[in-house]
Parts: structure tokens; C-alpha cells; sequence
């Protein structure tokens, strides 16, 4: 829901830095990778009861998926790299709650299995209609700096993000995080589903 607000303020920062990174011979694959390697650092700190430098591998791992994607637009996009992209970010999204299960079983795994349930259905949605807008070349719209074209929805990157720094700030609430996150996910399913459908249909 915001990410088309705030990613535009975003950009030109991240741009910047990703033209550095460029000079360098840094290539937006690597830096996919290493935000991807940082947000598993995340998960693992989570899980050994260090939430707080979890909140530090989680917002450089995001801050590394916001550089890829201007590295990749100024070596020219690739189909290679934007499947790589989308990918890690799904494994990063579903095993962050699962560190939140291994540090407290009893109290979070319940929790986080619907979390992370709702994660299949917010990400089911967006890849099962990317595939088909791209094969019948429907319009990204308000995402033309993505890799893919999805349709929008209350739970975006910047809303996960959110969610999940609120669980590193305050580990002791992450079951009320997790349930209220989860319940707006499915909403978000719900209305990916039907919109996308309404959207595909001649």
C-alpha cells in the first residue's frame, strides 16, 4: 500500500549509492546475495535471542534490496537477476518469523505458521498474475521500477519491513504482531485474487 509512495523519495538516494557500488565493478547480483546472506544473519540472531542487531541485519539486508534494482537499471535489467531478486526475497520473508518460532516455541510457532501461511497467499497471488500480465502484456502502472507486474495491496514491501522491525523492537508482542500482520495479508490475498482476476478476464 505505500510502497508506491515512498519508494519514489527513496530512490534517488539509493541511486546514488548504487552508482558508487557500480564504479567499484559491484554488480546488482552480488548485492542481492549479500542482502540475502544478511537477512539469514537476521533470522539467526532472532533465533539466539538478539533481536536488536537483528533490526541491524534486517534494514541492511533491505537497504541492499533497494541498491540491486539501481545497480540492474543502470547495467540494464535482466531476467536472470529479477528472478534471483524475487526469490531470496520470498525465502528471507518466509524464514523471518521462523526465527521468531525457534526462540520461543511454546508462545510463537503458532503465530508465526500463520504468518508465514499468509506469506504463500500474498506471494501466490503476486507471481500467479505477474506471469500471466507479462504473457498478455498488461501494464505495470504505478510499478514500472519493478522487475515483475503485480498488483498492489495493504501488505507491500515497505509493510512487511514495518512488521518486522515492530517484532525486533519489541520481541515480547511478536504473537499480536504476527496474528494482526497476518490478518492483513489475507485481505491482501483476497483482494489480489479477485482483482487479479477481474483484471485477466477478456
Amino acid at each position: 500500500m505505500l510502497d508506491k509512495y515512498l519508494v519514489p523519495h527513496l530512490r534517488p538516494p539509493l541511486a546514488r549509492a548504487a552508482g558508487e557500488l557500480h564504479k567499484r565493478g559491484i554488480g546488482a547480483d552480488a548485492i542481492s546475495v549479500a542482502g540475502f546472506v544478511s537477512g539469514m544473519l537476521a533470522v539467526l540472531s532472532v533465533a539466539l535471542g538478539a533481536p536488536l542487531v537483528a533490526l541491524v541485519f534486517l534494514l541492511l539486508g533491505r537497504l541492499a534490496d533497494g541498491i540491486d534494482g539501481e545497480i540492474a537499471r543502470i547495467d540494464g535489467p535482466t531476467d536472470a537477476g529479477a528472478f534471483l531478486d524475487i526469490v531470496l526475497d520470498f525465502i528471507f520473508y518466509a524464514l523471518f518469523p521462523v526465527g521468531f518460532a525457534l526462540l520461543d516455541p511454546a508462545n510463537n510457532a503458532l503465530p508465526a505458521a500463520v504468518l508465514i501461511a499468509s506469506f504463500v497467499g500474498t506471494g501466490a497471488s503476486f507471481l500467479a498474475f505477474a506471469g500471466q500480465a507479462d504473457r498478455l502484456g498488461v501494464s505495470r502502472v504505478q510499478f514500472e521500477y519493478k522487475g515483475l507486474t503485480y498488483l498492489d495491496g495493504l501488505a507491500e514491501g515497505t509493510e512487511t519491513i514495518v512488521a518486522f522491525g515492530l517484532m525486533c523492537l519489541f520481541p515480547w508482542a511478536f504473537e499480536v504482531i504476527a496474528w494482526a500482520f497476518a490478518f492483513v495479508c489475507f485481505v491482501t490475498t483476497i483482494n489480489r485474487v479477485v482483482s487479479g482476476y477481474r483484471t485477466l478476464t477478456p
